[in-house]
């Protein structure tokens, strides 16, 4: 149990074959260069959408907002329990001083915090299969669907937010017309809980 959030930490490899053939934990894909990404091991335990919802992962933005997906989602994690990478509190962190940054209430798109690599939405190696990335669809009363908006909130992120990347504006792949895409790239959270066995190499990588 992770002391403050009130969640298991648990090794994907350890799940049920309907989890770990959803999640692919260790697993790799590759990215739009044809690099190697290695997938997430370690997820948070979500029993329930009602401790989603009363999960603060920083003062301004609760767990739901991360895990909020439809039926795109592997049909193994549309219910309860659902997982999300380790990673996912770092993100919270980051989009807590971008809050700071435009001083007023950040939206997260549905579908746009937390996609498994099952995801119908996850094409290659998107970080949203890390945990690391957000698409804000809008910030206080603006509605990031144009250029000048996107561009003006993502000069404002990566000023406030070192490392992060936007995605450019534009229709295609690649691009974003109707959010504002952040991310913080391929982040592998290994807990203070993790077992030791993940330092083996060979324990490490070896299939169940």
């Amino acid at each position: 149990m992770v002391e403050g959030l009130g969640l298991q930490v648990v090794d994907g490899r350890r799940l049920e074959k309907r989890f770990r053939d959803a999640l692919d934990p260790g697993g790799v894909l590759c990215d739009l260069q044809g690099r190697a990404r290695l997938l997430p091991r370690f997820f948070y335990e979500v029993p329930s959408w009602e401790l989603a919802l009363e999960t603060p992962l920083s003062p301004h933005f609760d767990l739901w907002e991360f895990v909020q997906t439809d039926v795109r989602e592997a049909p193994a994690l549309q219910s309860f329990p659902r997982y999300v990478p380790c990673a996912v509190t770092l993100l919270a962190a980051g989009l807590e001083l971008f809050r700071d940054a435009v001083g007023t209430f950040v939206h997260i798109a549905a579908n746009g915090g937390y996609r498994s690599p099952a995801h119908a939405l996850s094409r290659n190696a998107s970080p949203h299969c890390w945990g690391t990335a957000v698409n804000i669809y809008r910030i206080g009363d603006t509605l990031l669907d144009d250029r000048a908006a996107i561009e003006r909130y993502a000069a404002i992120a990566r000023e406030s937010l070192p490392g992060v990347w936007a995605r450019p504006f534009g229709n295609g792949t690649g691009l974003a017309d109707d959010h504002l895409h952040l991310d913080f790239g391929y982040v592998n959270a290994v807990p203070r809980d993790a077992p030791s066995d993940v330092y083996n190499p060979k324990l490490s990588f070896d299939p169940l």
